[in-house]
């Protein structure tokens, strides 16, 4: 394969940031919920590199290129049924060593690229020029059945992206493609608040305190379901939640089977009587649950436990 462009290279990443920017000189487009991918063409020959380097063509033999030179950085995504969230849960479980799984999902859940940039075109390298340059050249180019990623230069409509979308990215309008480096590009994640009863505990490593809480939420069918966990308290708010949680344990355990990420640790948590509510901050939910962890906000006395159901999830 000839390209411009050699693999690996590391993709040009996006800086954190609370909110959007306000100055002039930036164009913005929702964040996926994906496998960040690098794509390279030569004719009909094709590679598909991860993040970190690795390829993936293996796991997605249903993604079609068009023939042609070029080198484009994008997302592979699983879509939604509302046709904006993604399915991470989904796409993680392509990453199978058995190639019949990973034919048989890739019938029954397809996935495809969602083109955001092109680092060359051709024979030739865009690395340098600005990313308004790179992608008129993206949209001129015939990426069908890629699709091309929505773009605006309206902050106003962006900001709609923070209410329904993973969150939003702000891209330098003059910036070059810095591979690797975050630089001219930032994240703004879309945060949202969940009032969750707190089902369990687990200890913290050096004991004496609790290490996280455990998070669930009422189903239409009365049964709880297990959505995700809060951790990482200061060493003296740990302690004093001991206090706390203490008094409402069964003597029950929830998910008593060993991790296979813990070698070997026992990642049970002790169960507690549905008493206890907690407003928590959540960057992403995902297949019903709470992804990256919660951060706990507050305890909520003035809210009955029966009313922290799984339809939040989906607000």
């Amino acid at each position: 394969m000839q390209t411009p462009l050699d693999p690996p290279i590391a993709p040009q990443l996006a800086r954190p940031k609370k909110a959007l920017p306000e100055d002039d000189g930036w164009g913005f487009e929702p964040k996926l919920d994906g496998f960040r991918a690098i794509v390279f063409s030569d004719g009909d020959e094709h590679l598909i590199q991860s993040r970190n380097g690795k390829p993936l063509d293996r796991y997605f033999p249903e993604v079609i290129f068009p023939t042609g030179r070029y080198v484009l950085d994008g997302e592979l995504v699983i879509a939604g049924t509302d046709d904006e969230r993604e399915q991470f849960g989904s796409l993680q479980q392509r990453i199978h060593p058995a190639a019949s799984r990973v034919n048989q999902l890739a019938e029954s859940t397809p996935a495809m690229f969602v083109v955001f940039d092109i680092l060359a075109d051709g024979k030739r390298s865009l690395l340098s020029e600005p990313f308004e340059r790179r992608r008129e050249l993206l949209e001129a180019m015939k990426i069908a059945p890629f699709v091309l990623i929505e773009h605006t230069l309206d902050r106003d409509h962006a900001s709609e992206w923070l209410n329904t979308r993973e969150g939003v990215i702000a891209k330098r309008l003059d910036a070059p493609y810095r591979p690797g480096e975050r630089v001219g590009m930032l994240k703004i994640r879309r945060e949202r608040t969940l009032d969750c009863v707190v089902i369990g505990w687990r200890e913290h490593a050096h004991g004496g305190a609790v290490g996280s809480l455990i998070l669930g939420l009422y189903e239409p069918d009365g049964g709880i379901r297990h959505v995700g966990h809060s951790a990482g308290f200061p060493a003296k708010r740990a302690r004093e939640l001991m206090d706390l949680v203490t008094p409402l344990e069964t003597g029950e355990r929830g998910e008593p089977s060993q991790s296979r990420w813990s070698r070997g640790e026992d990642t049970g948590w002790r169960a507690l009587r549905p008493e206890l509510v907690a407003e928590v901050r959540i960057d992403h939910a995902s297949d019903g649950r709470i992804r990256h962890g919660a951060r706990l906000i507050r305890f909520r006395d003035d809210k009955p436990p029966g009313e922290c159901t799984v339809e939040q999830l989906d607000a």
